[in-house]
């Protein structure tokens, strides 16, 4: 199996990409990987994408984006990568039922997962009182008491948004001391709405079929003590799911593709787009505009070396200077 352009992953950076890519009529294949729709496909509420006043469920903005990228003729594979080799062009990609695809030009849209507390209780109540977005779930707390876990600076910055709903915010820290920049710090000390719980840890989230407590295990004490919750947001990083390229790709320490501003890797006809690269923003909004700039650039690059093989693809490509 061969086309011009694959794109890895399907949430909103893929599915924008193959949108874009398809109307430029380059027949793209998309494969959906573990979580079709990416994660906002499993977010029950979207009320921060535009064009959708009265908010959307994730699955169906997921649904809806996918059906109008195929619409304009993108195929899709259910299947995850395995394998890659970009040592040479055209691109081999194995999947894990052994089925080889060939590519042109490739898009890495695999997104990032929250990294999870890894407790009991976490995986069951999630979506029901335990999120990892607070500009996506904050709206749902409010006048209630939620949970944050961390102490950086997503600890801090998303905990700070969820006080414009909250009626009291508990950070709980592992350390006697924050990690977040002094002004975060600053700002958070300064709230009323926040109290910070130190040298602790969650070990088990409760309730049945939504959040009630969490469970808080004192690190220097090892006493244990139950605090009622209708919410639970971890904040303790994010792992880009980019373990199957490693070795064939350049990335950062953390294991996040490096992409320039145009969303070129070091290697020429390979893109990265949306949360594998993004390390700030982690909007679907965003990473569907990373989406649409990958298209946009796989279709200059194809045609610069159908149209004009003897010039590089700079001096073909337009500066967006």
């Amino acid at each position: 199996m061969h086309s011009k352009i694959v794109i890895i992953g399907s949430g909103p950076a893929g599915l924008t990409a193959a949108l874009y890519a398809a109307r430029a009529n380059l027949e793209p294949l998309v494969i959906r990987g573990l979580q079709p729709g990416g994660l906002i496909a499993t977010t029950s509420e979207v009320e921060n994408y535009p064009g959708f006043p009265e908010s959307v469920g994730g699955f169906e903005l997921a649904q809806k984006m996918e059906e109008q990228a195929a619409r304009f003729g993108t195929k899709y594979m259910d299947a995850l990568i395995e394998s890659v080799d970009f040592s040479h062009r055209p691109f081999t990609l194995t999947t894990d039922g052994g089925e080889q695809v060939t590519a042109d030009t490739v898009i890495l849209s695999t997104g990032a997962s929250p990294r999870k507390l890894g407790v009991p209780g976490e995986e069951e109540l999630a979506n029901r009182g335990v999120s990892y977005c607070a500009t996506c779930d904050g709206f749902f707390f409010r006048n209630k008491r939620v949970v944050v876990v961390g102490g950086g600076d997503s600890a801090l910055d998303e905990g700070l948004f969820l006080t414009r709903f909250v009626d009291e915010l508990v950070i709980i820290h592992r350390r006697d001391k924050l990690r977040a920049d002094p002004i975060l710090q600053e700002r958070a000390f300064a709230n009323p709405k926040v109290r910070f719980v130190y040298d602790s840890v969650v070990t088990e989230v409760l309730g049945d079929d939504k959040v009630a407590g969490v469970r808080i295990k004192n690190l220097n004490t090892d006493e244990e003590s139950i605090l009622e919750t209708d919410g639970v947001f971890p904040y303790i990083g994010h792992i880009p799911n980019t373990q199957v390229f490693t070795g064939h790709i350049d990335m950062d320490d953390g294991g996040y593709i490096l992409a320039d501003e145009r969303t070129r890797t070091n290697i020429p006809g390979v893109y990265a787009a949306g949360d594998v690269v993004d390390q700030i923003y982690r909007q679907a909004v965003t990473a569907a505009g990373d989406g649409c700039k990958a298209a946009m650039e796989v279709t200059w690059f194809l045609d610069a070396e159908e149209h004009v093989p003897q010039k590089t693809q700079e001096e073909v490509v337009p500066s967006t200077a």
